[in-house]
Order: C-alpha cells, then structure tokens, then sequence
C-alpha cells in the first residue's frame, strides 16, 4: 500500500487561508522523513479576502484551490477528485481557513458545518483505520468529521475548547510542543499558532505530530 500523505489546505494566508508556516513545516517534516504528500483544497471560493497588512476585508474573491496551489507550487488537487484508497493517511494545517473554507467554525461556532468534499474524503480515510492529523484550529472540526467523544486539542483557548466538547468533542489542554492522540480513533492533533509565538514554537509540535503520523502509517 502506498505511504502517501494526503495534505488538505484551505488557501493562503493564516487570516483567510492555511497558515504558511504551519502548512510548510508540515510538508517539510514529511519529506525529511521520505513520506510523499498530495497537497489538495476543495474548489470553492473563500468566505472573504483579508489584507495581511490591514488586516481589513478586500472585496474581491479568490478560489481556495487557486490560492493552495501557491503553497503547494502548483502541484495540487481538488480533493473532490482525491481518492481516499490512494492515501495511507491526512494532514489538515490550521490558519483560518481551516474555520472558515474547510468549515464555517468561524462563524457559526458549535452550530458549524464542515465543506462536504473535505468531509467526504477525510471520513473515508478515517473509516479505513487510517491515521489523521489536524493542527491550530483544524481540531475544531474533529467531532463532527470522527464522532463523539473524539479526543483532541487546539491548545488551551477556553472558548474553542468548549465549542468542541458542545460538539461531542473531548478537549484536552496541552502546551505548544506537545501533541494528543485519541489512540481508538488514531486521530493526532496539536495546537502550533493557536499557542506558539515564533516559528520554532510552532516546528516542535508540528514534528511531533508528523513524526507520530508518520509512525502510524
């Protein structure tokens, strides 16, 4: 079976997209580690554009796919196309985008809905035993895509933590170099810029969790 490493993004940029940062280290964890990876986002338009400097609203639209695809170098898929038989696992970097192109956890809380092409693919690769990782905010998602009762972190932000145990969720607090796995649901999740404040906060914990996902395989 193929050790590929589905690696599902959401755009570009942490306040509109997938965090650049986080998602990098994650593809370069793999590749230190001689995993390959398919970068993929679902087709859709973002729910806004944010001006990173401003931090302001820009009224214009952008594709999340087109927008991925300046992460991956333009080697990326629309995961409606992705099958899930070809992957031995999934990786969800946080950033916004995670809450609010892969989900509308950003405004909708505890009442979200989760984008039905990254639910399709993500619970397929989960129904097949295979391991899953989700970092920063992406764990928000975990109940609703793996069940209730799914362990996970994003961290120790009060408010996040009890919209995901009003999900079904079972939040567990940890530090920024650290990682949870719900071992029955071989879920990994850990918070990097939910908690980290420069890049190497965020690198510990993201190795952390590839090194286990990459275990797991």
């Amino acid at each position: 079976m193929s050790n590929k490493v589905a690696v599902i993004l959401s755009g570009c940029g942490v306040y509109d997209g997938s965090e650049i940062y986080e998602s990098t280290l994650v593809l370069l964890a793999l590749d230190q580690a001689g995993i390959p990876y398919q970068c993929m986002a679902p087709n859709v338009d973002q729910m806004h554009v944010i001006n990173h400097i401003t931090g302001e609203e820009m009224q214009e639209t952008r594709n999340v796919l087109v927008e991925s695809a300046r992460v991956a170098r333009g080697d990326i898929i629309d995961i409606a196309d992705a099958k899930p038989d070809d992957y031995a696992g999934a990786i969800i970097p946080g950033g916004f985008g995670a809450a609010k192109n892969l989900s509308d956890f950003a405004v909708a809380g505890a009442d979200m809905k989760v984008n039905p092409a990254v639910a399709e693919f993500t619970q397929a690769v989960h129904k097949q035993k295979k391991v899953v990782g989700l970092i920063c905010i992406a764990p928000a998602m975990a109940p609703l895509l793996f069940g209730e009762g799914t362990q996970c972190t994003i961290g120790n932000d009060a408010d996040t933590a009890g919209a995901i145990n009003a999900m079904g969720g079972d939040h567990k607090d940890c530090t920024v170099g650290a990682y949870i796995i719900d071992e029955d649901k071989n879920i990994v999740t850990t918070p990097a810029y939910m908690l980290a404040g420069r890049i190497s906060e965020a690198a510990e914990g993201i190795n952390a969790l590839v090194k286990e996902v990459v275990r797991r395989l």
